[in-house]
């Protein structure tokens, strides 16, 4: 009974939403806003009525209802309580659900927080983000429902793919739906710029921490899924190149570009066309992702529907978004010329324009390496693949570029810089870059890609430094404080303009992290016996043992390794090669020993029946300046976006 409630609420929500892109045409003719208000109520109907199918969903799988096909595919009666409920959202049915209640939130919240100051947008948020909505409900509905019935009853379920039995599917693929559907915001606003012809920077200021949000939370849910890949998978890294991951770049990429491209028009009008172009390129990119994971096209742990029927319902329902975005830009273009021309390419609004030039190129190179299989595939039938070296050669000198932009732009004036401006800002900064990189070249460093990005990184992080000094002692000198007071005043007066900065240090960070971790680190990969050893990169690594464990719902060999460094133990190890009993699925699990902001990873791959294992181990230096450059990034935003509402300097 509790499953047909939820669905028939998805259906209700289904004509609602109708009611919601109704609602929003008879405003716009009669001028009425009462049927406005009836499109904000269908909104918050939708979005209670979705909670409504969640919470149907959710006591489904709770209550280990296997006479529903979804919930007999994703879970089993052994699956653990926490990963029962991720399994809401492991398949594509219920991934759907999720992301479609979530833009229902997101939804609501814009309408209501929006009503009084928006009013004449109003009809055009309520009626964009009632199409979005109907065309995710309608495949929910007709191709991908959740709450579809079997007979006979399994007497269990088929289990959740073991990948995905992790803590991290709680958050990972939430955390990426909020960043895509946070852009829907922004991406509705701008349509309704377009549709009304009020294309001036309202828009632009009402989504501003709707825009940071969104890039919150899809950075968050990309860098969680890093670390997932990293300690679930076995392999010792955190990034390959996966199709599925690049779905979820491609958005990020763009988004940060429209990030900052939004300063120019803030600032001086400047760039309309550019940022219309680039939150709508952000949006079409979030449901080409939702395409390309959802459709089956793709082959990925991810990947979670083949069913064709459901793959051409999303191309066409993409199609149509990006054709009606586009194709009101295109109509409204002679509208959207700027009055004001750049005065010189040594300007900041120069630097924000190669910005996005470097960030666009960048989304091209990924787009490209992520279809090219699926067109050699379709056109010749036969399966490549692109890996690592094609990105690491055509993205890398695109990223250090990219953060030579970070590193100047800032400190580059508007309109036009002088040469004493130049001189005055990166003098010091040109110095220890060059330096510092010396120095590197002297210890024996010889990767130019590892050479390129430190100077980059110095360069930029010496700028923020010095600017940081700077004002802390001009507000310590103003209110005569100490340097420390006069940073928190001068940070409390320009909150945005400081906070930007902190997360331009976490991508320094983070950038060192992904360096050190990629171009030095070791691998060794042995056959060994209990009571045999071997040496990594001056670790010493001996397998005391090797026992069966056991878990709810899966077994394992479980390998006891003793680490040793100069002689000295460090700590005991202990990875597994489990096989999940209900779908006997293997899986590799990791044991990790943190270290001089490094990782010692260790897995054991297999195990023979006479008792050999093969043990890998990876060293990776500095792969902790990752995730701590993550959580600096994320620190920065959101001091960012709960800035005090007061205009920055």
């Amino acid at each position: 009974m509790i499953v047909e409630l939820g669905h028939f609420a998805v259906v209700i929500a289904l004509v609602l939403s109708l009611v919601g892109i109704a609602s929003a045409v008879i405003t716009l003719r009669t001028r009425n806003v009462d049927w406005a208000r009836v499109g904000r109520s269908a909104i918050t109907l939708i979005f209670v009525l979705l909670a409504i199918g969640m919470g149907a969903l959710v006591t489904a799988f709770i209550t280990r209802d296997f006479s529903v096909a979804y919930v007999a595919n994703h879970s089993n009666s052994k699956l653990p309580f926490f990963y029962t409920v991720a399994a809401v959202w492991g398949g594509h049915e219920g991934s759907l659900l999720l992301w479609v209640f979530i833009l229902s939130a997101f939804s609501t919240l814009a309408v209501w927080l929006h009503w009084r100051t928006q009013p004449m947008i109003m009809p055009y948020l309520i009626g964009v983000e009632s199409g979005v909505m109907f065309g995710f409900l309608a495949l929910i509905i007709f191709l991908s429902n959740p709450f579809t019935r079997i007979f006979p009853v399994p007497p269990d379920g088929k289990d959740l793919n073991p990948l995905l039995q992790d803590p991290a599917m709680v958050l990972h693929p939430p955390m990426l739906y909020m960043g895509y559907v946070g852009f829907s915001i922004p991406f509705s606003f701008a349509m309704a710029a377009l549709f009304s012809g009020r294309l001036g920077e309202e828009w632009i200021k009402v989504t501003q921490r709707w825009t940071i949000f969104a890039w919150l939370c899809l950075t968050t849910g990309i860098l969680l899924g890093g670390y997932w890949a990293y300690y679930e998978l076995g392999w010792g890294g955190y990034w390959g190149w996966d199709p599925v991951e690049n779905a979820s770049f491609m958005p990020w990429l763009v988004g940060t570009a429209y990030l900052h491209s939004v300063l120019v028009q803030e600032k001086r009008k400047m760039f309309k066309v550019w940022n219309l172009f680039l939150i709508i390129v952000t949006f079409s990119l979030s449901l080409i992702g939702t395409f390309l994971v959802r459709s089956g096209v793709l082959t990925s742990v991810h990947t979670f529907a083949t069913d064709p029927e459901r793959g051409l319902y999303i191309l066409m329902f993409v199609a149509t978004v990006i054709g009606i975005a586009f194709g009101t830009l295109m109509m409204r273009s002679n509208t959207l010329k700027s009055q004001i021309v750049m005065d010189s390419l040594v300007s900041r609004e120069s630097v924000f324009l190669f910005n996005n030039l470097f960030f666009l190129v960048a989304t091209a190179t990924v787009f490209l390496g992520t279809l090219y299989p699926l067109i050699i595939e379709t056109l010749q039938g036969a399966k490549v693949t692109v890996g690592p070296p094609y990105y690491n050669t055509v993205f890398m000198p695109i990223a250090i570029g990219l953060l030579f932009l970070m590193g100047i732009g800032p400190y580059i004036p508007w309109r036009k810089a002088s040469t004493a401006a130049l001189k005055k800002h990166f003098q010091v900064p040109t110095i220890a870059a060059m330096v510092g990189t010396l120095l590197l070249l002297v210890t024996g460093i010889r990767s130019a890609y590892a050479l390129a990005g430190a100077f980059v990184v110095i360069f930029a992080a010496t700028a923020i430094v010095l600017d940081f000094g700077s004002i802390a002692r001009l507000y310590a000198h103003r209110y005569h404080v100490n340097v420390v007071k006069g940073f928190v005043s001068a940070f409390a007066h320009n909150q945005r303009r400081y906070s930007s900065l902190v997360t331009h240090l976490g991508v320094l960070v983070l950038v060192v992290g992904i360096i050190a971790s990629t171009i030095y680190q070791s691998e060794k990969v042995v056959s060994l016996r209990v009571g045999d050893e071997f040496m990594i990169a001056g670790y010493h690594l001996k397998l005391v043992k090797i026992h069966e464990v056991e878990g709810r719902n899966w077994i394992a060999k479980e390998g006891v390794f003793e680490l040793y460094r100069d002689g000295e133990f460090l700590t005991t190890l202990r990875p597994q090669k489990r096989i999940y009993t209900e779908s006997q699925t293997p899986t590799t699990e990791s044991a990790i020993y943190a270290i001089n902001l490094g990782h010692v990873f260790l897995t054991m791959p297999d195990v023979s029946p006479d008792g050999e294992a093969v043990a890998r181990a990876v060293i990776n230096p500095l792969i902790l300046l990752v995730w701590s450059g993550g959580g600096m990034m994320g620190l920065g935003v959101l001091l960012n976006l709960f800035r005090p509402r007061k205009k920055d300097a």
